[in-house]
């Protein structure tokens, strides 16, 4: 049976604990909408958006604008296109192009949502464009080859906590797994096949990608799973938050999780804080290329479904410019 949403307000449930939470609420300015509204706002982030980044972000974003309309006395109905147009150009300024270009898609993407449920007649973001941004590299942070194994070398392998942190980075960076599809491993996702042990991702879509083990991740992960006595649990979460007694729980790490736990141990290492999960990521593609691989091969083990993303990652070629830089001798 559906809720009256007229006589409550609606709350958007989450499906994990970095998605929306559950005190999130419709905005005022759906709320004051009627049932129909407000059951096909709460269908857009429920049953239209599946991954749980891409729903919090959306989330934020309408919910800014939302807030935006409301304090100026405009309701869903009266929104037009310069309206829209008018507040995109005012997060420009104060915010990135990527950021403004997602606010608008997620305001765009709801209007189709609304008008595809017959709310409204038409979508007034449709012919509103955001900033232009053009992407050809990429800003993660990279780590060199020497730095990264004295990030590694760094970390402690005589507590669980180090073993276990030990193993999620040198995952990240042997097999080039986001940090969402990492921190989604299950202990029965390592497996033996043949005579080496492979792991089973989790990618975006619902794709699974597997990936053998390189000797080095091999070796950690193996480490921390003997450690912790993990063989077997089948259905368990391989990589565990800690108790306030340095504990293993049952509990499943989130990117928050890995996020900060590889920013300390970044500053402990010495090779600075400004590093983030995709760190990982880029400076495993990174390695991977200066050593003669190629493009096509490292998008397969990304995962990635265009060689223009892996390509973003791949900083190899910026020691090969700094290399002609010092050619200028003045």
């Amino acid at each position: 049976m559906l809720p009256n949403f007229d006589r409550q307000p609606m709350k958007v449930p989450n499906r994990q604990v970095s998605s929306i939470t559950e005190s999130a609420v419709v905005p005022g300015l759906i709320e004051k909408s009627d049932s129909a509204t407000k059951r096909r706002f709460v269908e857009y982030f429920t049953a239209n958006i599946r991954n749980a980044n891409t729903r919090e972000a959306y989330y934020r974003a309408v919910s800014r604008f939302c807030e935006w309309c409301e304090s100026r006395g405009v309701d869903l109905e009266s929104i037009e296109a310069t309206l829209i147009a008018f507040y995109i150009e005012q997060l420009g300024e104060r915010y990135s192009r990527p950021t403004v270009k997602q606010h608008l898609a997620a305001i765009r993407t709801l209007f189709d949502f609304l008008v595809t449920g017959g709310i409204l007649r038409m979508n007034p973001a449709s012919s509103v464009r955001g900033p232009r941004h053009v992407v050809v590299k990429g800003r993660t942070p990279v780590l060199q080859p020497v730095d990264a194994r004295r990030l590694l070398d760094s970390i402690p392998e005589d507590t669980i906590g180090g073993l276990r942190d030990r193993a999620l980075v040198m995952l990240m960076l042997y097999t080039f797994a986001r940090i969402g599809a990492a921190v989604a491993v299950n202990v029965d996702d390592v497996y033996m096949n043949g005579r080496r042990w492979w792991v089973r991702l989790s990618e975006k879509n619902g794709r699974q990608h597997e990936m053998p083990l390189h000797h080095s991740a091999e070796e950690a992960v193996l480490a921390y799973m003997d450690a912790a006595d993990l063989h077997g649990q089948k259905n368990m979460p391989l990589f565990r938050t800690l108790d306030r007694h340095r504990n293993l729980t049952e509990n499943r790490m989130y990117r928050q999780d890995a996020f900060a736990m590889i920013r300390r141990r970044a500053r402990q290492s010495g090779v600075g804080s400004a590093i983030c999960n995709h760190t990982m990521r880029a400076t495993g593609i990174t390695a991977y290329m200066l050593n003669g691989g190629t493009l096509e091969r490292a998008q397969f083990m990304a995962a990635h479904s265009s060689s223009r993303t892996t390509s973003l990652y791949n900083r190899a070629n910026d020691s090969v410019t700094l290399d002609e830089v010092e050619r200028i001798l003045i």
